[in-house]
């Protein structure tokens, strides 16, 4: 069995829960591993906080007042990509700095944007790092042709013992 959803949720904090909140409630629902469940609804926030704090100017004129999450349970695996219509994510200059957990060549390397590291005494920066040691692939872009950002990650699932809704 499937199970999908869609927001589009106002670039305010309060958001950010309330997907989390909607994320481990389907999990749970489903019957997967609490830990599995943990570590997205923590990659989850962390992306929901980026696209409340960074997913500003729309480039029409005016802010964007939303952005989107969409969460895909299919089979085994969760796929979760939050999406934006803020100004997107600077191009990487180097291999070093690539944004997807997958190997690449060095001309994809230079397409991809940038993840900074940060220093221990950092107050922020540290989301999207946190994002890819939870998940199992993730991919950091923008959007084709348009201006936004989009993170989005999976993970293998585990199941709880007699799950309503394991993988077959």
């Amino acid at each position: 069995m499937s199970i999908w959803w869609s927001l589009h949720l106002r670039r305010e904090a309060a958001s950010v829960p309330l997907a989390r909140r909607l994320l481990l409630g389907t999990m749970e629902t489903a019957g997967v591993d609490p830990d599995i469940s943990y570590d997205l609804s923590v990659a989850l926030s962390e992306a929901c906080a980026n696209a409340v704090e960074h997913g500003g100017d729309s480039g029409q004129g005016g802010p964007s007042e939303a952005y989107r999450v969409t969460a895909y349970l299919d089979g085994e695996k969760c796929r979760i990509e939050v999406t934006d219509s803020g100004p997107g994510f600077a191009r990487a200059q180097a291999p070093k700095a690539q944004a997807s957990t997958q190997a690449q060549t060095p001309a994809q390397a230079q397409a991809l944007p940038s993840v900074r590291l940060v220093s221990d005494e950092d107050e922020n920066g540290r989301g999207l790092g946190l994002i890819q040691e939870l998940a199992d692939h993730v991919h950091i872009g923008n959007k084709p042709g348009r201006r936004g950002a989009v993170v989005s990650f999976d993970k293998i699932l585990k199941w709880k013992k007699d799950a309503p809704l394991m993988a077959v």
